[in-house]
């Protein structure tokens, strides 16, 4: 039985160039999701054997999308698909149970064998990913652990993406005063304390993109 796989990039292109390639190699796509939160829906309504997301999609990451389908226990193997090779961005998603980070600028092969190897239970990295980290560890220093909560990193996202309190509150469930107070939070923690420096950081980490 083939390997069943949801795909979630904001860019209709992408999915569709993601999809010719998997299912040609006899892969069975179940779901495209355009954005994170969309990821998690069909994660839970399709339950495919791997999630492969971006890692910069809007109104939820991609990580932290893996972070949420895999609490949940919607499939087990969560990759991610990204440009970016920065230390604290892999490190964060090795800590979340992240199976493979592969490099948009890999070739195809490289894909195909991150998804195998994931679902044997192996990680997967692509070799510029592989020396970030080597680096990393040689050197003796770790990457910083993220600060912020789950929900609170979310709500940075939302906010670093123009999201008012009110709209932040309607797409994470919660009341207004919810909102308003993990936002609060959010600045507190990081010592921030105006939306352009929220949105200074957001960029800084990976979180959206300028």
């Amino acid at each position: 039985m083939s390997l069943r796989i949801l795909l979630a990039d904001d860019h209709h292109i992408v999915r569709q160039g993601l999809r010719v390639l998997l299912e040609r190699e006899g892969f069975e796509i179940v779901g495209e999701a355009v954005d994170g939160r969309e990821a998690v829906q069909l994660a839970q309504a399709t339950r495919p054997d791997v999630a492969l997301l971006d890692l910069i999609m809007p109104r939820l990451n991609g990580l932290d999308a893996g972070r949420e389908i895999l609490r949940c226990g919607w499939t087990s193997t969560i990759i991610l698909l990204t440009m970016h090779t920065e230390e604290h961005q892999v490190a964060a998603a090795l800590r979340a149970g992240v199976r493979g980070y592969v490099l948009k600028t890999q070739a195809a092969e490289d894909l195909v064998r991150a998804i195998q190897d994931a679902v044997r239970g192996k990680v997967f990295l692509s070799p510029s990913v592989s020396n970030v980290v080597v680096s990393g560890y040689l050197s003796g220093e770790k990457a910083p652990a993220d600060p912020l909560a789950p929900r609170e990193r979310q709500v940075l996202q939302l906010v670093a993406e123009g999201q008012t309190s009110k709209e932040i509150a309607t797409i994470l469930g919660v009341s207004v005063k919810t909102a308003e107070s993990y936002r609060a939070h959010v600045m507190e923690k990081l010592d921030i304390h105006d939306t352009a420096g929220l949105v200074r950081y957001a960029i800084r980490q990976g979180i959206v993109v300028p």
